[in-house]
């Protein structure tokens, strides 16, 4: 028996290529909390520089005011299964939309160190909640052959988002020290359109129909693929979650712990490889461990490493669905790794060039975005079933936020204590452990529909 299918878009998108346009319609709104999420953690390279003068911060207040962001990201993560299962994908990216207006203008007018906290806190909540719920969203809607690229739109906004903050920062720079005032409440327009594209895309057909809504979950998947394919896709559906639990016993059962632990080790090590101390401390690094770098300089050569970061990203977008995950993840985690060490090399020369280390870092960078970006945050989104998906994706994204706090709340105080090459040392040695592990361990999801890759899981 078909299941009638609901809405008039079941015959508007007949073809493939329509099909598509719509889907990447959806992901590239869903998208702009990426963009957000890159903006509101790469801002603070700039913000930093001042507050730390303003305020004359230790090296414990900036790595508290850095991390305060990265705590809310850790909670809102380890709650967006909860609001993602209960109020569905829509509308807990909605008042995660709402939750960004509020902290980039609260942060914008802190009068003192502990309300900027506090603030970005509240920013940190909408990141963390959007970074769970965005990528699983994205792939519920997607084609089994597109949803490398369409998932990895995402990780690009971040990037764009990483790139515009530097260029923010960078150009405000000029408007003295009320300039980090600016830089922070530029967020709120993006903000606002995340919104409003929001309440114009339908919810996640897989959770509509998980949650017993079969109509509804019909009429988008007609409208996203047509009306025969959205009946295959119907069936396939039913036939995972009536198999599945959809509690947090099935989340830690025997057939979950294997690709619990893949998804839980690819985000931590996507972290605890140290990209984020070049993404947030650039600024820093540059101006206090490099002579000659004025804090003017020192942000230009963060909006290069921004456009770096944004191109790399593109590559991975079109290599991800051709090359497959784990050649991506192991290229990138070794290279990575190399990198580090010429950096190291470099920092230990009297007198070395500062191109060599400028190159090297913008090396990591590169190897960085073309697979240890994206490559977590596609797996992730993958390789858990639909009733489970958002409750294991919040645990592996908490990981993922906890090796984000641990980084930057340690990096100058690693940096005091072992020198910066001591500290890069040990984030190049953990990028090689990276590319052992993938080799190891992780498998290929490419070219498999979400429902195929359960069953390859359960055998």
């Amino acid at each position: 028996m078909h299941l009638p299918l609901s809405g008039t878009g079941s015959n508007t998108f007949t073809s493939k290529s329509q099909s598509l346009g719509y889907v990447t319609l959806l992901a590239a709104i869903t998208a702009i909390s990426g963009f957000l999420f890159g903006f509101d953690t790469a801002v603070i390279n700039g913000v930093l520089l001042l507050l730390r003068r303003q305020f004359a911060l230790s090296n414990f207040q900036t790595e508290a005011a850095a991390s305060s962001l990265l705590l809310g990201c850790l909670l809102g993560a380890a709650g967006a299964s909860m609001i993602g299962d209960r109020y569905g994908r829509k509308k807990s990216l909605i008042f995660s939309a709402v939750l960004f207006a509020v902290s980039s203008l609260g942060a914008a007018v802190a009068n003192t160190v502990t309300a900027f906290s506090a603030a970005r806190l509240v920013g940190g909540l909408a990141i963390g909640l959007a970074s769970v719920l965005t990528p699983v969203y994205i792939a519920e809607i997607s084609p089994s052959k597109n949803r490398g690229t369409l998932v990895s739109l995402n990780q690009l906004a971040i990037v764009i988002g990483i790139l515009s903050a530097y260029l923010v920062n960078w150009r405000l720079l000029r408007l003295g020290d009320a300039s980090w005032r600016w830089m922070l409440a530029v967020a709120a327009v993006p903000s606002l359109a995340f919104l409003v594209g929001l309440l114009a895309i339908p919810e996640s057909p897989r959770w509509l129909i998980s949650s017993g809504r079969l109509r509804e979950g019909g009429g988008v998947l007609a409208r996203i693929f047509g009306e025969q394919v959205a009946q295959e896709q119907i069936t396939a559906i039913n036939k995972a979650i009536s198999s599945e639990e959809g509690s947090w016993r099935e989340v830690f059962s025997l057939k979950m712990r294997k690709r619990l632990a893949v998804g839980i080790a690819l985000a931590l090590f996507s972290q605890i490889t140290g990209i984020n101390t070049v993404l947030y401390y650039g600024s820093i690094i540059a101006s206090e461990h490099f002579p000659g770098q004025s804090p003017g300089r020192a942000l230009a050569v963060n909006v290069i490493i921004g456009a770096v970061n944004l191109i790399f990203t593109i590559f991975a977008m079109v290599f991800l669905d051709r090359w497959g995950r784990r050649t991506i993840l192991m290229t990138a985690s070794g290279g990575m790794g190399f990198a580090l060490g010429v950096l190291v090399i470099g920092l230990n020369i009297r007198n070395a060039p500062a191109a060599l280390m400028l190159a090297s870092i913008l090396l990591y960078v590169a190897f960085f975005a073309l697979g240890m970006g994206p490559g977590p945050w596609l797996i992730i989104s993958e390789i858990y079933p639909t009733k489970v998906r958002s409750r294991a994706a919040s645990i592996a994204t908490s990981t993922l936020w906890s090796g984000t706090l641990l980084v930057t709340f340690t990096f100058l105080t690693l940096v005091n204590k072992l020198r910066l090459w001591g500290t890069f040392a040990i984030y190049g040695v953990l990028s090689l452990i990276c590319f052992l592990y993938v080799w190891r361990v992780v498998p290929e999801t490419k070219g498999r529909t979400l429902e195929q890759i359960q069953e390859a899981w359960g055998k």
